[in-house]
C-alpha cells in the first residue's frame, strides 16, 4: 500500500517514531524503581514491558527517555480511536465542565450514548434490546450478565468455553478458563462448566472447519440433553464472540448461531463477551455481527470508553428483563465524562468511517504478517477479524509444538526495536495485535519491518548485540 498522506496521519504523535536509547532508559529506570518500592506486587505489565510512559497519541507511546514505540496493545485493546484523540477529548472536556457525576439520573448525554449502541445494532434488532450500565469495567459487566440470567431464570449453572477470559472478579474469573488465575483461591462461584471452544489450530478432535465446529457443538448439545451428562440445567452460556487472552481466535463459521440454537432450544440464555472484540474492533460494530448471531444478553466495556475512559454497559433482549429498582448498582455507573467520551467516540468513527478503514488495515496487516510467515518457518498460524488479530509460533509446523521461549525473546526484540504487543494463547506462544483503529499504513510497514528485524535476530544464529542494536535505532 502506497504511504502517501493518510487521513488518519493528524491523530498520531508521529509515523515515524525512534528508539533513542536501550529499554529501559535511565528515567524509566528510576521510575520502575520507586514503582517496585511503593506499588503492590500485583503489578504485571512493566515486568514484560520495562518503561515508563510520558505520552501517548494516536498509535505511538512514549517513554520517559524520548523512546517511542508503535502501539499494537492499545492498552489492553482499550483505546480504538487511539491515544489522546484530539475529537474525542473534545467532548469529554465540555463534559468535565458541565457535570460528572450524576449516578443514575437521566441525562441527554447518557441517553445520547444508549441510542448510540442501540443505534449500530442490526437494523432488525434495534428495537429488541435495552442497555444498562453498571460498575465501570468489563469484569463488572460479566457479573451483571451471569446475575441477570440467574434472576431471569431462576437458575445456578453457567456454561463457559475452554481458553476463555471474562475478568478476575469472583464471578468473572469462575467462568474464566485459565486455571493459573484461580490456582492459588480455594474457591469460586460454584456450578461452572466448561466445553471447548471452536480452536481450529489446537481443536481436541484434531479436526479443522466444520468438522472442528461440529464437535464443539456436539459438546455443548450432551451437556444440555443429556441427563447422565452430569449437570442440571444451567442459567446461561457465556461465550467471547472472539477469543482474546486465550489466544484471538475467532469462531468457526455458524459456531455462535448454533450455540444460540441449542441453547434456545433447552431455555437456556445466551451471553456474548464483547468487552474487548466490540466497538468497532473488528470492523463491526459487535463482533458477532459478523457471524449473523445475537445473543440474548451483551456485555461492552474497553473501547466503549473511547480513549481510556472507564465505562461498562449490559445490552439485552427486552424480554430478559428482571431487574427490579436497585437490584444491581454501582456508585460510578454510567459515569457521565466516560459517556461523553463514548459519544465522542461514536461520532469520531461514524465521521471517518473507522469500521471500513479497520477491515481495510486489517488485510493489509494480516497480509504482512503472511508474508513473514513465507520467510519464517516458526509461524504456525495468522488468524483474526479486523484489528483482532493472533499470530501462533511454533517450533514445528508439522507438531505445532508451542514456541513460548521464542515469542518471550521476540517479544523483548520488538520492545528495543519500538513496538509492543501482548502475549497470550493457552500456551502464551501467540502474539495479540490489538492496535487502535486509526493505526496507518506507514505504521503497519513499520511494524511489520521490526517484526522482521527482531524475528532475524532471535532465530538461531541471527543475533544482534544491544550496542548494535542501539546504533542501527539512533541512524
Amino acid at each position: 500500500m502506497e504511504n502517501t498522506t493518510h487521513k488518519f496521519s493528524q491523530f498520531h504523535l508521529t509515523e515515524t517514531p525512534k528508539v533513542v536509547t536501550q529499554i529501559p532508559g535511565k528515567k524509566s529506570q528510576e521510575l520502575l524503581n520507586l514503582q517496585k518500592e511503593i506499588e503492590g506486587a500485583v503489578v504485571s505489565y512493566p515486568k514484560s514491558m520495562p518503561f515508563a510512559i510520558d505520552r501517548a497519541k494516536g498509535a505511538v507511546v512514549e517513554d520517559v527517555d524520548g523512546n517511542q514505540f508503535i502501539d499494537f496493545f492499545a492498552g489492553c485493546g482499550v483505546v480504538n480511536v487511539g491515544h489522546c484523540n484530539d475529537e474525542v477529548l473534545a467532548y469529554v472536556k465540555e463534559q468535565q465542565e458541565k457535570l460528572i457525576h450524576a449516578l443514575d439520573f437521566p441525562t441527554e448525554n447518557k441517553l445520547r450514548a444508549i441510542q448510540h449502541i442501540l443505534g449500530n445494532l442490526p437494523e432488525a434488532e434495534r428495537t429488541n434490546y435495552k442497555v444498562s450500565f453498571g460498575g465501570p469495567t468489563g469484569s463488572d459487566a460479566v457479573e451483571a450478565a451471569i446475575k441477570l440470567a440467574k434472576i431471569k431464570t431462576g437458575r445456578e449453572g453457567i456454561i463457559a468455553f475452554s481458553g476463555s477470559y471474562h475478568g478476575m472478579t469472583s464471578g468473572a474469573l469462575a467462568v474464566t478458563a485459565d486455571t493459573a488465575f484461580k490456582s492459588k483461591l480455594c474457591a469460586l462461584v460454584p456450578n461452572v462448566h466448561f466445553t471447548p471452544f471452536t480452536y481450529e489450530y489446537r481443536c481436541p478432535s484434531n479436526s479443522t472447519g466444520q468438522a472442528s465446529k461440529n464437535f464443539c457443538i456436539d459438546q455443548l448439545t450432551f451437556l444440555l440433553e443429556n441427563k447422565h451428562s452430569g449437570i442440571t440445567k444451567p442459567a446461561a452460556i457465556i461465550v467471547e464472540s472472539i477469543q482474546g487472552e486465550g489466544g484471538n481466535i475467532p469462531p468457526a463459521a455458524g459456531f455462535l448461531k448454533e450455540v444460540i440454537e441449542v441453547a434456545h432450544r433447552n431455555d437456556v440464555l445466551v451471553i456474548f463477551d464483547e468487552i474487548q472484540s466490540g466497538f468497532f474492533r473488528t470492523g463491526e460494530f459487535l463482533a458477532c455481527m459478523n457471524y449473523d448471531a445475537m445473543p440474548d444478553i451483551i456485555t461492552m466495556s474497553k473501547g466503549l470508553g473511547g480513549v481510556g475512559f472507564p465505562v461498562a454497559a449490559l445490552v439485552y433482549r427486552k424480554e430478559v428483563e428482571a431487574w427490579g429498582p436497585g437490584d444491581h448498582i454501582g456508585t460510578f455507573r454510567g459515569n457521565q465524562v466516560s459517556l461523553a467520551a463514548a459519544n465522542g467516540a461514536f461520532d469520531f468513527i461514524e465521521k471517518y468511517q473507522v469500521g471500513a478503514h479497520t477491515k481495510e488495515m486489517g488485510a493489509y496487516l494480516k497480509a504482512g504478517l503472511q508474508e513473514l510467515a513465507n520467510q519464517f518457518d516458526c509461524i504456525g498460524d495468522i488468524r483474526g477479524k479486523g484489528l483482532m488479530i493472533g499470530v501462533e509460533f511454533v517450533l514445528d509446523t508439522h507438531t505445532k509444538t508451542p514456541a513460548s521461549q521464542l515469542v518471550k525473546e521476540f517479544r523483548q526484540a520488538c520492545l528495543q526495536r519500538g513496538l509492543l504487543f501482548e502475549v497470550g494463547g493457552h500456551y502464551n506462544n501467540v502474539l495479540r495485535i490489538v492496535p487502535p483503529l486509526t493505526i496507518t499504513p506507514k505504521l503497519i510497514d513499520r511494524a511489520l519491518e521490526i517484526m522482521k528485524d527482531a524475528l532475524m535476530s532471535v532465530m538461531p544464529g541471527n543475533e544482534v548485540t544491544a550496542e548494535a542494536l542501539l546504533s542501527e535505532a539512533t541512524l
